[in-house]
């Protein structure tokens, strides 16, 4: 069954928020690619498949700019099937150690990847309660936000921010769960070349893996019993 599906974070052509919308305009579904900024690329799609994609530009740092985008969509669809929240930030110092680092970036990132994730879950909702079956909301996690298998000295911030994410998917899990109209997960990606270099060793293209995880979104839909943070995979992962 085709559906309507909002995916964050998808302006920049080797990243797998821009493949996601790719994988999900291919299997004819109607797409809405949030962007920051212009993308070249975003543009020859919506030339491609035309009403099958809108591109919204969000700052999902601003409840203000969330909410007014929120509004925009609301005048072209009446409903979402699907929330992706791809979006993320790093700092500069994210390959620091804990005494070389600045402190001080952190708190934006963790406001960029895990509150605004929520900020848009939060201004979306209505539309993802209108969906004629179980609205599904997953939130793009990684390994690196497990506290129970924290290997690394440095990535402080992505990994809290990550962490912070989790925890927001199982506070919202159980604000969600009574009603079954909308279910959630996070869910670690794999190791992609999310830098579209040759040269990565990661296993995984950015394009491959959105069409994993498209999968697996669709096997997930309906289960409300199972770990919330898995991988690509289908494993459940640990906090």
């Amino acid at each position: 069954m085709l559906q309507n599906v909002l995916i964050t974070g998808a302006g920049k052509a080797v990243g797998l928020g821009f493949n996601l919308v790719l994988r999900y305009l291919e299997a004819g579904d109607t797409v809405v690619a949030t962007i920051r900024k212009p993308c070249d690329e975003l543009d020859d799609l919506k030339k491609q498949y035309k009403d099958k994609l809108i591109v919204l530009t969000m700052d999902i740092g601003s409840t203000s700019s969330v909410n007014n985008a929120a509004s925009a969509l609301s005048a072209d669809i009446d409903h979402l099937d699907l929330l992706i929240n791809n979006a993320v930030t790093v700092s500069p110092d994210c390959d620091k150690g804990f005494f070389e680092a600045d402190l001080d970036f952190i708190s934006r990132t963790v406001d960029i990847t895990a509150v605004g994730a929520m900020r848009v879950i939060k201004a979306f909702y209505p539309l993802l309660e209108k969906s004629g079956k179980t609205a599904l909301i997953i939130n793009i996690s990684s390994e690196a936000g497990s506290i129970s298998k924290c290997y690394r000295t440095n990535m402080i911030d992505y990994g809290m921010a990550k962490a912070a994410l989790n925890m927001a998917t199982m506070n919202l899990y159980n604000t969600f769960k009574d009603e079954h109209k909308v279910n959630i997960f996070c869910v670690h990606p794999g190791w992609i070349r999310t830098d579209g270099r040759p040269d990565n060793p990661a296993p995984l293209s950015s394009y491959e893996a959105a069409e994993i995880l498209r999968a697996l979104f669709e096997k997930k839909r309906e289960d409300f019993e199972c770990h919330r943070f898995i991988t690509n995979l289908d494993e459940d992962y640990t906090f």
